[in-house]
């Protein structure tokens, strides 16, 4: 990536020229989990290009965004799509992508000759990863054109705009983080972050996450309040299909009936993957599928697996601990020893 630091620099100096344009704003109006006061806020705001910095790091890119929260975490996405489609400027120039559209329609059939097809749910998750936004576009135009029953919306708010799609998302790993660093005790700090949810959207946006912890204090903090508050739950790292079973015993103990009740799954999907948990939950519980990469980057070459995930809140370490061992994250190695006792997670 260092031959492309300063394009991506560029890339970024002009990210932070954009403003939201009146009719933007006026649809996020329109969403009802979204509060009138934050899009007035929005109608003023504009990325500072103070608070990120691109730079090389022991011989590797190293983007740093440090900053107000409210002016910080809107960085994440853009800048990740940038780097990536700066990547494949150079990477894949000139690519053909019929393959792309090839691999695309054998995930649409494949969809569409699975049996009780009608009870499968996909969203698009993919523009952090995406090989470009063109490409990106082109995807979801397709999916909404063949899978009108099965393709249920998108993660990027500005394509559900454009193309009239529903814009769907869950609790992201940076909230339940921050709350470590401006929540009450650590202890605490699970439980305060969905009260806080459920506090601000009032029944909307009622997916949790589940694996900042990783699955076992989960379950612990998720007690009979929130198994009935939340609408469901969203699975991120870890085996998928032994999640899906602790999940459904879990909710059965709590006197929840798991069939009412929303299980997401979003960990790098395939649609391989997606139809072999789809056979394994069908019709036991509600069932939605987030795809990224998958779906918006494979044409051909390798994809990037990048991400940003916050450090440091209030100046106090905070950390994910994932049941993917390799998503875990922190850098502080005393505080990150004391998340786990103070959890009771034990080390791997």
């Amino acid at each position: 990536m260092l031959p492309f630091k300063d394009e991506i620099n560029a890339e970024i100096d002009h990210l932070c020229t954009l403003r939201f344009q009146e009719d933007e704003l006026e649809y996020l109006k329109a969403l009802r989990f979204i509060k009138e006061d934050f899009v007035d806020f929005l109608s003023l705001f504009q990325l500072k290009r103070k608070y990120i910095t691109v730079e090389e790091k022991d011989g590797l890119l190293d983007i740093s965004i440090k900053g107000p929260w409210l002016h910080t975490i809107l960085f994440e996405i853009p800048v990740l799509a940038i780097v990536n489609e700066v990547y494949f400027r150079h990477a894949a120039a000139g690519i053909d992508k019929a393959e792309g559209r090839r691999r695309l329609m054998e995930k649409i059939n494949m969809v569409k000759a699975e049996p009780d097809c009608e009870l499968i749910s996909i969203s698009d998750f993919g523009t952090r990863r995406r090989f470009s936004r063109e490409w990106q576009s082109e995807v979801i135009q397709t999916l909404k054109e063949y899978l009108p029953d099965q393709f249920m919306g998108t993660s990027n708010v500005y394509y559900a705009m454009k193309m009239g799609l529903i814009p769907l998302g869950t609790m992201a790993h940076e909230y339940l983080q921050a709350c470590q660093a401006m929540g009450p005790r650590l202890r605490d700090s699970q439980t305060y972050a969905f009260e806080m949810w459920a506090k601000e959207y009032r029944g909307d946006l009622g997916i949790a996450l589940t694996d900042v912890y990783g699955i076992e204090p989960f379950l612990k903090d998720f007690d009979m309040f929130f198994c009935k508050l939340f609408d469901g739950v969203r699975q991120d790292s870890g085996d998928p299909f032994l999640w899906g079973e602790r999940m459904i015993e879990h909710y059965r103990a709590n006197r929840c009936d798991p069939s009412t009740k929303t299980f997401i799954f979003s960990d790098g999907l395939t649609f391989e993957r997606m139809l072999e948990l789809f056979r394994r939950f069908k019709r036991r519980v509600k069932l939605g599928f987030g795809i990224g990469t998958n779906l918006t980057n494979d044409l051909g070459p390798a994809p990037l697996n990048i991400v940003i995930k916050m450090i440091k809140a209030n100046g106090q370490p905070v950390a994910k601990i994932s049941d993917t061992p390799n998503k875990s994250m922190c850098e502080d190695l005393g505080y990150l020893a004391y998340l786990r006792q103070v959890f009771g997670i034990p080390n791997p």
